[in-house]
């Protein structure tokens, strides 16, 4: 008996033949009833303990043992104890499990004896237990010996058929159930074929969708392509123009050249500054289209702060109003800061711009200040201005590009709207931020935020490049010049322009328009230096150069790039030995002075193979000169 429970026995019957087992069945049914267990309770606990014992026969001292038990309830306890090593089935003993309120197989115990355990709850008070112990054993006296085997199969024979009774009504239970089982899924597979219906609807409107949204994806890619190839001819076709327009208007201003009147060098700066504007626009345009097709990049290059400030302030200065002062430092306390110098400079021009054309009373203000953030050090440029100001609701849509905040205060103030998206784009190519912090009326802030050293490797002969900023002096005659130079290139008004650069630098200089002729008249002239031009319409100055190269009577004359190309732009991996590149639109006497010298070269004695044929390549129009 498990410690902490009282019990009661009632009866024990030793088992050794089939009508041992019938007793203890009926023994067990009258002390069920005698304990006030009946029906179903009654029937599982019969039934249970009839099959052990039947499985159980034969085993050596099998006996049973009627109990009356009690814990927290009375429990109606049959406990069967056996010798050796039988075991009731593992059917039986799951069976038990489900049926009854308590099964149990223990042993073998100390003394040998196996023991299945079988309990059913009563509902009989446990104050009374011992007098239900003594009734049962009363009724078992009373009835043992007159019930016959007739009555306990009767008896049998009643349970049975209430048992099929019950297990018909559960069948018929089931039947119902699984009806609306299959009821429920025809429901649930109409409602699933309905939502597949519709999904699949859904799924090819979905696709349509999605297809029309590629076809408009792909027709944006390609008017945001032909927008990018528009810039850059409108580029490439105003470029040429304009750039002679500044070097022809610098050779009028030139000191050395034949003297104007005060009107006339007046007019004439006039319209090299024009010139200048047009080709920062220009510029700009093609800039634009560069970053967004992902070609312009950066090359980062030590940057002395100091005359780079110069050239804003000596520049910007006379575009500010009578009353406005633009204050950029002279003296500017840094560690070394490397960046690309170009973008840098336009960044500033353009935010220093806007604030002076918006401002007409007060100062503009550019500080310059140092700064240590997650470790690294940075720069901070910083344009205050005194002017307009903008509206609230337009701060965001200044970076949209050719977008211009409306109002009395545009009169008189041209602009395209390129030049806040334009510093915006250059500055997150250097690494860096653009914010801007404005409140009308009461004035505007541009900070420009950058990394103090930009970690994009530069290019190799990579020139350096900024935006001219006057005429440049012409050097003085060289006494006993003899220098011959050819110069090559489509553009006629270009080719007018050089000669008078070369004034005092060289002897004699031939203009060649037309590339197909180059090596031949570089083979009679033997000059001294070619200066070559890249973008040319048939064989461009790439090939030109690789047959002048490839040639024995033309391979030892130097020569010289001139383009109006970026340093980005320029494939130096396809002009292999040439002296300098040079970009066109800052090109100065003393830039040509410099590639003068070393003089010829005389040619070296051996000749190399005969050259391979040139194949013209096709024109890119689309390129700037």
């Amino acid at each position: 008996m498990t410690p902490g429970r009282s019990a009661h026995d009632v009866l024990t019957i030793a088992l050794r033949k089939p009508g041992d087992v019938i007793t203890l069945r009926r023994c067990t049914q009258s002390v069920c009833r005698a304990t006030g267990l009946t029906g179903s309770p009654l029937v599982r606990l019969t039934t249970v303990v009839s099959e052990a014992g039947e499985h159980l026969l034969g085993a050596p001292g099998l006996s049973a043992h009627l109990r009356l038990e009690e814990t927290d309830t009375v429990m109606v306890t049959v406990r069967i104890r056996w010798l050796g090593d039988h075991r009731p089935p593992t059917p039986l003993l799951s069976a038990a499990g489900r049926l009854l309120d308590d099964s149990r197989l223990t042993g073998p115990h100390d003394d040998g004896h196996h023991e299945l355990v079988l309990a059913q709850r009563t509902e009989a008070p446990a104050a009374s237990l011992a007098d239900l112990a003594a009734d049962a054993r009363a009724n078992l006296a009373d009835g043992g010996t007159a019930a016959d085997l007739i009555e306990v199969l009767r008896t049998q024979n009643g349970q049975l058929l209430a048992a099929l009774e019950e297990s018909q009504r559960q069948q018929e239970e089931l039947q119902r159930l699984n009806a609306e089982l299959e009821e429920t899924n025809a429901g649930v597979m109409a409602l699933y074929s309905e939502l597949a219906g519709e999904l699949q609807a859904t799924n090819t409107g979905v696709v349509a969708l999605y297809a029309e949204l590629e076809d408009k994806s792909r027709q944006l890619e390609l008017a945001n392509e032909y927008k990018n190839r528009f810039w850059a001819n409108v580029s490439h076709e105003l470029r040429s123009p304009v750039n002679s327009i500044i070097a022809l208007a610098r050779l009028l201003l030139d000191p050395l050249a034949d003297p104007l009147t005060d009107e006339q060098r007046q007019q004439v700066a006039l319209v090299q500054a024009s010139g200048s504007t047009l080709l920062a626009l220009v510029d700009e345009l093609l800039d634009v289209a560069k970053a967004e097709s992902g070609h312009l990049e950066p090359h980062p290059a030590d940057v002395d702060l100091r005359p780079l400030l110069h050239q804003l302030r000596g520049t910007l200065r006379g575009t500010a109003h009578p009353q406005v002062e633009l204050a950029i430092p002279d003296h500017v306390q840094h560690q070394a800061l490397v960046t690309d110098e170009v973008m840098l400079t336009r960044i500033l021009r353009n935010v220093l711009s806007n604030a002076l054309k918006f401002t007409d009373d007060g100062r503009v203000t550019l500080d310059v200040t140092e700064k240590e953030q997650d470790g690294d050090a940075r720069f901070v440029f910083c344009v205050r201005d005194t002017g307009i100001g903008i509206p609230a609701n337009e701060l965001d849509r200044v970076f949209e590009e050719f977008y211009q905040v409306r109002g009395p205060h545009q009169r008189g103030r041209a602009g395209t709207g390129l030049g806040l998206p334009y510093a915006r784009r250059l500055a997150e190519l250097l690494g860096g931020t653009l914010t801007l912090h404005s409140e009308t009326g009461h004035g505007t802030t541009v900070t420009l935020d950058i990394p103090a050293r930009l970690t994009t490797p530069a290019p190799e002969d990579t020139p350096a490049s900024g935006a001219p900023s006057g005429p440049a002096p012409r050097t003085a005659p060289e006494p006993g010049a003899t220098a011959h130079v050819v110069v090559i290139d489509d553009d006629e008004t270009f080719l007018a322009t050089v000669p008078p650069l070369l004034d005092g630098l060289a002897a004699s200089v031939t203009a060649l328009s037309d590339s197909t002729r180059a090596v031949a008249t570089v083979a009679h002239e033997q000059p001294d230096l070619v200066l070559l031009d890249l973008t040319m319409p048939g064989t461009d100055g790439y090939t030109v150069h690789r047959m002048l190269a490839a040639d024995p009577r033309t391979e030892h004359v130097p020569v010289v790039v001139l383009t109006a190309l970026e340093a980005g732009q320029v494939d130096h991996a396809r002009l292999p030995g040439v002296r300098a590149v040079l970009n066109k639109t800052r090109l100065t006497a003393p830039d040509l002075a410099a590639v003068l010298t070393p003089s010829r070269t005389p040619p070296p004695p051996a000749a190399p193979p005969p050259p391979p044929t040139p194949t013209p390549p096709t024109p890119r129009a689309e390129e700037p000169r």
